[in-house]
């Protein structure tokens, strides 16, 4: 099963959720892009939840953005393979600067978000991963929202497809799909 988790105020409708959907379209592949609580404790849960209904089939984890961040979390919790898309590695230090009000760019939810979802972020802070080979990172160099440079040193040893001049939404992502495909074992 793929598992996608998606980022900050984005939701399973996102432009790479989509196009994993189309390509596991019409394969024996389970795919799960489920939209997520903006509390990090429920999203994990939910994600956890998923995971451990999957039983014997196995799960790779496709993380984008901040869902990079909880498939971080949860590749090492359960031992599974992650692909991390643009993966935020210290959320709790970007997003303060978005405290207060906040709308789901794809649902039209709204919420406040409080100091309490940065130390829910901080509380899920993997210091190091275990096995860089159940990873597999890729970046783009003109990410105008992380520093592609910060995921390279938190991820080294894993396997990187670095990508010149990519931005944050990875515009080109539809080109990577078969190299996360292989990662899996698809």
């Amino acid at each position: 099963m793929i598992l996608y988790i998606h980022g900050f105020n984005s939701s399973s409708a996102s432009f790479k959720a989509g196009i994993l959907r189309q390509k596991l379209e019409g394969t024996d592949q389970k795919f799960a892009a489920p939209d997520l609580p903006h509390w990090p404790k429920e999203a994990v849960g939910k994600l956890e939840a998923l995971i451990e209904t999957a039983g014997c089939t196995p799960v790779t984890l496709v993380g984008s953005s901040l869902g990079g961040y909880y498939a971080t979390w949860l590749a090492e919790k359960y031992g599974l393979k992650a692909v991390l898309v643009n993966p935020a590695v210290r959320p709790y230090e970007l997003l303060p600067a978005f405290l207060g009000q906040n709308r789901n760019l794809y649902t039209g939810e709204e919420y406040e978000l409080t100091q309490g979802h940065i130390e829910q972020l901080r509380q899920l802070e993997v210091p190091a991963i275990t096995r860089p080979e159940r990873y597999l990172l890729i970046v783009g160099t003109q990410d105008e929202v992380l520093d592609y440079r910060d995921a390279l040193a938190k991820y080294a040893g894993a396997q990187k497809i670095i990508i010149e001049g990519g931005d944050h939404g990875l515009t080109n992502f539809a080109e990577h799909v078969g190299s996360i495909m292989d990662f899996a074992s698809l």
